[in-house]
């Protein structure tokens, strides 16, 4: 079985230039800001090009995580993970229940961050807080697997002590990431995003081709699968399988476009004309990010067997192997894409330090600390809300390092966004919708979802009732209190 080879010094060299090189995209951030405000920092001023807001929106979807867990996923169930191509195409058609309309209000109004459209709507601080506060855990749980996944990365790419690997990567890479991240804002995750994202695409788009050239065509991989016995993972979804399909789309589709980072790139669209032209590319992403993925999962089940449990997490890196191993541009290759999966992880885990430190100076600090506080003064406490929790997630991380099990919370990341839905994507529509029933259903939602999720009842299989996630439940019943609430209360 081909093992991944250790990268020689000539390709650290060039990963640490192309990694340290993001820290002068980030001077170059700093010395193109405007002015020293919250919507300089946060937005860009007055908001990024089409090229950019494609490229950046691109990098918030996609992580380098991702590419390793669809391909891991895809060797554990085979061909029925396909449906991730649609789940991730279906989040474009969920933006475009509301992002127009909310880029309209949030041009109006000057909206900063997620919840201030929340604020202005229903004018309840309650309501904001709590909505705030679930973003917040959400996106901090969503970084620390990020910081975890960064530290694994580098686990297969060096020949020190696997432990030691695991901390110096996720000291190294998150030093970088919050430096570039604190001098330049968002322009500076931004620009990181273009660049991570052509070098990511291209770099897929070429792999690809060398999977053929190396394997022969994916109808092989078929049959030689057959031929060892796991017609399971080529065979058609049974109806328990389809019902997952169908809930995936739902929850992901809706879940994704709540990310505080994915609303705040909204916000940042120079125009709707440039907001809806990003979606319309935004569109055809999983055709040369996740199918690729999911193609890669597919070879390593024909030709890479025997990766058990956590090991299918490899299928990317084993296959990657493969093709280092077989021309000096192929080992170049997949240094460049590791530079490239490294730089993903960064972008998607900055922009959600960057959403967390925005609700936290201003939702938090500057509502019920520092209600006066200047512009200046809020943004430079954004900086330092970043550091200090950087810096507790970066111990967390290296603590959890072989505890992995305790971080269950994460795989309820959408069972809890979702909850979000009626107050932004209904809401937004429905100018009679009230705050109160719709703080009950959130409320009413979250807890229905966990109570799903962590109790012990006979209908729950592997996290799914009947095939469905727990969040789906609860935002029936979350839908259900604030417009038969919302209704009532207009009657009165």
């Amino acid at each position: 079985m081909n093992s991944f080879q250790a990268f020689n010094l000539n390709a650290w060299i060039f990963i640490c230039i192309y990694l340290g090189s993001l820290i002068l995209v980030g001077l170059f951030g700093y010395k193109a800001r405007k002015e020293n405000t919250l919507k300089d920092f946060y937005l860009a001023g007055n908001g990024f090009g089409l090229i950019v807001i494609f490229l950046t929106l691109y990098a918030t979807q996609y992580s380098g995580n991702t590419l390793f867990g669809y391909s891991g996923k895809t060797y554990r169930v085979g061909y029925v993970w396909i449906m991730s191509v649609h789940f991730m195409t279906a989040i474009v058609a969920c933006y475009m229940i509301y992002a127009p309309r909310l880029y309209a209000f949030a041009k109006k109004y000057n909206y900063i961050t997620p919840t201030d459209y929340l604020h202005h709507r229903f004018n309840s601080k309650l309501l904001s807080t709590i909505a705030t506060i679930i973003m917040i855990v959400v996106l901090s749980n969503y970084l620390l697997a990020q910081l975890m996944a960064m530290g694994r990365a580098m686990q297969g790419l060096s020949t020190v002590d696997p432990d030691i690997a695991y901390q110096q990567g996720v000291i190294l890479l998150t030093l970088i990431m919050v430096i570039y991240g604190t001098l330049g804002g968002i322009r500076a995750v931004a620009w990181t995003d273009v660049i991570q994202g052509l070098v990511l695409m291209t770099g897929f788009l070429v792999l690809v081709f060398m999977l053929f050239q190396q394997f022969g065509p994916i109808s092989l991989a078929t049959a030689t699968i057959q031929e060892l016995s796991l017609t399971e993972k080529v065979s058609v979804p049974n109806s328990n399988q389809l019902r997952e399909w169908l809930s995936y789309i739902v929850i992901i589709g809706l879940g994704s476009t709540l990310y505080p980072q994915a609303i705040q790139r909204i916000y940042a669209a120079r125009s709707e004309k440039v907001l809806r032209h990003g979606l319309a590319f935004m569109a055809f992403a999983p055709l040369f990010t996740v199918l690729i993925a999911v193609i890669t999962g597919i070879y390593a089940i024909a030709y890479i067997p025997g990766l058990e449990s956590n090991e299918s997490d490899q299928a990317l890196t084993r296959v990657l192997a493969v093709i280092q191993s077989g021309s000096v541009f192929g080992y170049w290759l997949v240094v460049i894409l590791f530079a490239a999966i490294l730089a993903a992880m960064m972008s998607t885990a900055d922009s959600a330090l960057l959403s967390i430190s925005s609700m936290l100076s201003k939702d938090i600090y500057g509502r019920f600390i520092e209600p006066n506080a200047s512009e200046a003064r809020l943004t430079m406490m954004g900086k330092i809300f970043s550091w200090i929790l950087i810096i507790f997630l970066v111990w967390l991380a290296i603590y959890l390092s072989d505890k992995s099990s305790l971080l269950k919370l994460l795989d309820r990341k959408f069972d809890l966004l979702i909850q979000l839905v009626p107050a932004f994507m209904i809401s937004i529509h429905w100018k009679r919708m009230r705050a109160l029933p719709t703080l009950i259903g959130i409320v009413l939602g979250v807890g229905v979802s966990l109570c799903l999720a962590y109790g012990d009842f006979n209908f729950v299989q592997s996290g799914k009732v009947y095939g469905f996630h727990p969040g789906l439940i609860g935002l029936v019943f979350n839908i259900l209190i604030a417009t038969i609430g919302s209704s009532y209360l207009n009657k009165r």
